[in-house]
């Protein structure tokens, strides 16, 4: 362990390459870079520095709490440490894939996060109603879903957001017209601004607009949140095959009556999975949806594959 005696406790706001913008307890943000070749620092992670000329060092990075990231096989990406909520934004329009809410929603799941599905474009009344019945389902898991109308910037949507986010940590995630720079905007209006002094900062241009970045929504900075891109490809490679079904809230009480302990919850007899696999959608509240058996396949048979 490295001597901290004369180290500063600080966040980490922003990082790119080797370097982090790390913030102190005062609210002064300083440009910190890793000790060693590479930078092991991510958004959110409170660490140890010390001051080297004109900059800061990083001598220890605290312990965490949780880190949410995604894995495919080749490489790792993570998003942030220390998370209250996961927040993962999707839309009446254009139509969300399901498989990328699940698997935003395993990752938090496999890290004990809470998770937030919220859907925006309220205002569009058709395509809503059809998105929102495909949430269903989720609702019944147990999982908050929230209705949002980011273009109408309606203040009972606002409040009801700032509810849920208060005093906590959030990392939003969210697809490509989403509204994820709505929503961001509409909580922080001087995001754009902070995302350039941050970019200045790290000497990295435009990259830091495609990099995770966090905000404080508050002048008392009791209440943050993290921006993230990332959301299209979300591996989960990370994550153990015979674990999925219990990161999966309407498979895993069911996994219980299986009459095997290594079941795959695919073709086995006695699995209490697939005796729970609906008939009829909607039919009962503890059922499992045939969409979701199939995400579970899926993911399952891709997590199967062997890795060079």
């Amino acid at each position: 362990m490295a001597d901290t005696g004369d180290a500063h406790a600080g966040l980490v706001v922003a990082t790119h390459g080797r370097h982090c913008l790390v913030e102190s307890a005062d609210g002064v943000r300083r440009l910190c870079h890793a000790r060693g070749k590479k930078n092991e620092t991510v958004v959110g992670d409170r660490v140890q520095w010390r001051i080297t000329g004109d900059e800061g060092v990083i001598a220890r990075v605290e312990p965490r709490r949780n880190l949410f990231y995604r894995q495919d096989e080749v490489r790792t990406k993570s998003f942030a440490a220390n998370l209250d909520l996961v927040l993962v934004l999707i839309a009446a329009e254009p139509e969300f894939s399901e498989m990328q809410l699940a698997r935003a929603l395993i990752a938090a799941e496999a890290e004990r996060i809470a998770p937030l599905i919220a859907l925006n474009k309220s205002d569009l009344v058709e395509p809503f109603e059809r998105a929102w019945t495909r949430l269903l389902p989720y609702q019944h898991m147990g999982y908050g879903v929230l209705p949002l109308s980011l273009r109408l910037s309606k203040d009972t949507d606002h409040e009801h957001l700032l509810k849920h986010i208060r005093g906590k940590t959030t990392l939003v995630l969210g697809p490509s017209g989403a509204g994820k720079s709505t929503l961001i905007n509409l909580l922080v209006p001087q995001a754009q601004a902070l995302t350039g002094e941050i970019s200045q900062a790290l000497n990295s241009g435009k990259h830091t607009t495609t990099a995770t970045t966090w905000y404080w929504t508050d002048d008392a900075r009791t209440t943050a949140i993290i921006d993230s891109p990332g959301f299209q490809e979300f591996g989960l490679h990370h994550i153990d095959r015979m674990q999925l079904a219990g990161f999966m809230p309407d498979l895993k009480p069911h996994v219980a009556n299986c009459k095997f302990y290594n079941c795959t919850h695919l073709h086995e007899p006695g699995c209490g999975v697939l005796a729970a696999l609906a008939d009829k959608p909607g039919a009962r509240k503890d059922q499992v949806e045939p969409s979701r058996h199939r995400i579970y396949r899926t993911l399952f048979e891709e997590l199967s594959q062997t890795r060079y």
